[in-house]
């Protein structure tokens, strides 16, 4: 279910000093993203539970030789991620003061995904699989970066605590302690289990192009990008896909939205250093 600002209401009487109500946490950008979000979780809280998780999660890569493998892999991996990184101020000013982290981890999984925060992972398998260029790469880079800068963590999070409040809406059992401790389990579940709403990918879709495209990568690579991941699936559909609107609405999408956003690439590629 998708939660409103009514919810938002019914859910205050447990949420108490968790809550913050339903607001936009980016600005618009040149690709109009800009919507009422419902947020009761705080997002320095969120952010603090995805980097120790993040933390985690990157320790046990190293303790099973998976985190970093590749170097050649690794370093494009990261100058992508440094172009990219830069641009998200248009749309998040305060994006400035994450402290990003960006690895590669060895999995033969089509996947990659940014937690809150700035936490970057993408997987080896989604390199092999699918050799995308540069461009393409910072499609993929770039839509999970914009669902960690609309905190779309942070909402689908607040979403299942409002559903859990109003469905115990009578019972003082479900307390502060109790969304504490269930925030991790929360945000480990939309990291990696839960798919994204199609609201949810579009934006990312949108704002991913616009991140590329100031960062001087082609927009219209998100074009072919899907169309390679489409064509990965085969008897086994790419993580990635999985979580993802049907192709074809995608891809009418994104030609809108990267042609919305060239003049944008235009301008970076005139202002890139040689050979950039």
């Amino acid at each position: 279910m998708r939660a409103s600002c009514l919810t938002f209401v019914l859910a205050a009487a447990l949420a108490g000093p968790l809550l913050h109500g339903c607001s936009s946490t980016t600005s618009a950008g040149a690709v109009g993203a800009d919507r009422s979000q419902l947020l009761l979780v705080s997002s320095q809280q969120l952010n603090q539970t995805a980097a120790r998780q993040y933390s985690q999660l990157t320790a046990k890569a190293a303790q099973q030789g998976a985190l970093d493998q590749d170097p050649a892999q690794t370093a494009r991996v990261k100058r992508i991620a440094a172009r990219l990184i830069p641009q998200t101020t248009v749309f998040r000013p305060d994006a400035r003061n994450w402290n990003w982290e960006v690895h590669t981890l060895s999995s033969k999984e089509v996947n990659a995904w940014c937690m809150p925060g700035g936490k970057i992972a993408v997987y080896t398998g989604l390199i092999q699989k699918i050799d995308p260029t540069d461009d393409e790469l910072a499609a993929v880079m770039g839509h999970e970066i914009a669902h960690a800068l609309r905190e779309h963590s942070r909402e689908r999070v607040s979403q299942q605590l409002a559903t859990s409040a109003v469905v115990g809406i009578g019972a003082a059992a479900l307390g502060l302690g109790r969304v504490g401790a269930d925030l991790g389990s929360a945000l480990a579940t939309v990291t990696y289990g839960l798919p994204n709403s199609r609201e949810h990918e579009r934006e990312a879709d949108r704002i991913g192009v616009e991140l590329a495209a100031r960062a001087g990568y082609d927009p219209r690579a998100a074009i072919t990008l899907w169309q390679k991941m489409a064509a990965a699936g085969g008897s086994g559909t790419p993580e990635l896909l999985s979580t993802h609107p049907a192709p074809a609405s995608r891809i009418e999408d994104l030609k809108v939205y990267s042609a919305k956003v060239m003049p944008l690439y235009e301008q970076a590629k005139k202002g890139a250093a040689p050979g950039s």
